[in-house]
């Protein structure tokens, strides 16, 4: 009898050690390369890490990439959301206030969004309602700077799209001690049925600043205030994230910026394919669409810029302009505007003499490379910018930290070629290595 059970005891052991058990491998190769592969179960989600970037690839069903997403990233997941609840909190957005925004925008959000945010929970194991109101909130309160240069402006007529997305790096968990720029990722999305497309993001986010798709489509957001908003609309980072899911031309991505309008925003929107940019501004009732020589990007102090777009967070047309500032000329004693705060644009404290000048050092240092554009130099101006080497305002206003940048990237939609810089705790984008990546090959990697 003891025989029998030495035996089967001996039987068992050996049917455990055979038999793959459900959890993450972590392969190493000499390319300083980590991959993570899920089983069958998690359809296919992978997790990888190059050079300290993490690159989560999300395919399927929207409910199958996001319950890979919660899968995956669930530790950051959790991080993400208590960081983002401090931070709302100190900042005068209460749960409950963001919640009531996420219900009444829910009935126009497409039902795919909802499920890929169900599955996010359901692997995370936060609830839905936790990740709605995670992913409506996070896009109330956010700077940036961005634009697109094209034919003349570049060195060789491509199409680049630049943003620089400006929020505070030092947004932490007070659970874990987790900063939330640590957590951030690069994320590649082939979603069935709808087009491929990258973005860096944040683990627990469906929605999205900005990316570009398969179609040579990119695109990304930049907050505006305005006294002329409504919540019955689509939020904005939904709206990015329909254009590039479903987007393959300038038009179609326009009409989606343009409609279930919410807050005030601009947006730089770029077809790679024709080459060109739009500038996009948008209050509840308000829309502007303008490339580089349309009439109102030359109306003083503003001036255009040949095959350019650009823009920080104020408008430029003179209509939408009226729902923001009293004075349509930003730039009138600036100096004295910043130090007291004066010109303060509608529904914050923000002056508009202070992305006034945000927006001429943007400004300036695509003019100092205009016609030599490339990948390398178009990075570099613009951690110069965030450096403040191109306006003397603009360095002493980063001395008060003004902004902060918890990551920069300048994309070339039409070869797939992308440079990119994250923050970490102590260091903004602007100060940390630049990575380069291009996205068809990352794509085929995953095929």
């Amino acid at each position: 009898m003891k025989r029998k059970m030495i035996l089967v005891l001996i039987t068992v052991v050996f049917i455990i050690t055979i038999i793959p058990i459900e959890a993450s491998i972590n392969i190493s190769t000499n390319n300083e390369k980590s991959i993570s592969n899920i089983y069958d179960c998690i359809y296919n989600g992978r997790l990888e890490e190059r050079n300290g970037i993490k690159i989560l690839h999300l395919n399927g069903s929207y409910y199958e990439m996001g319950y890979q997403h919660g899968f995956l990233l669930k530790d950051d997941i959790h991080a993400v959301f208590n960081a983002f609840l401090n931070w709302a909190t100190e900042k005068g957005f209460s749960y409950e206030d963001i919640l009531q925004k996420w219900n009444i925008m829910k009935p126009l959000l497409p039902e795919c969004y909802i499920d890929e945010m169900k599955g996010v929970a359901d692997a995370s194991g936060l609830s839905l309602e936790n990740i709605s109101v995670l992913n409506v909130g996070f896009y109330l309160i956010i700077n940036c700077g961005s634009f697109a240069a094209w034919g003349t402006a570049t060195k060789d007529g491509k199409l680049l799209h630049v943003r620089s997305h400006d929020l505070p790096i030092k947004i932490m968990d007070p659970n874990s001690g987790t900063y939330l720029v640590e957590t951030q990722v690069l994320l590649i999305r082939e979603p069935d049925g709808f087009y491929s497309s990258i973005s860096p993001s944040e683990p627990g986010i469906v929605s999205v600043s900005d990316g570009f798709n398969e179609n040579e489509i990119a695109v990304g957001m930049l907050s505006s205030w305005t006294n002329d908003e409504t919540f019955k609309g689509i939020g904005v980072g939904f709206r990015i994230r329909m254009i590039l899911d479903t987007t393959s031309s300038i038009d179609e991505a326009i009409d989606i910026l343009i409609s279930n309008k919410t807050l005030g925003y601009n947006f730089i929107v770029s077809d790679a394919k024709i080459p060109i940019g739009y500038a996009v501004e948008n209050t509840a009732n308000i829309s502007y669409v303008g490339t580089w020589n349309s009439t109102s990007e030359s109306i003083a102090p503003f001036w255009e810029i040949e095959n350019v777009v650009r823009r920080a967070n104020l408008f430029v047309d003179t209509k939408t302009a009226e729902t923001q500032r009293k004075q349509y000329h930003p730039g009138k004693f600036p100096i004295f505007s910043i130090i007291l705060n004066l010109n303060k644009m509608s529904g914050t404290s923000i002056s508009a003499a202070r992305t006034w000048v945000h927006f001429t050092a943007i400004s300036k240092g695509i003019e100092s490379e205009l016609g030599n554009l490339d990948l390398n130099k178009t990075m570099t101006i613009l951690r110069d910018i965030y450096l403040g080497k191109t306006d003397f305002r603009f360095f002493f206003m980063q001395l008060l930290r003004a902004y902060s940048t918890p990551y920069q990237w300048v994309m070339c939609p039409e070869n797939g070629d992308f440079v990119l810089s994250f923050a970490t705790r102590d260091k903004n984008a602007f100060n940390n290595p630049v990575h380069y990546f291009n996205f068809y090959e990352l794509l085929d990697e995953n095929s």
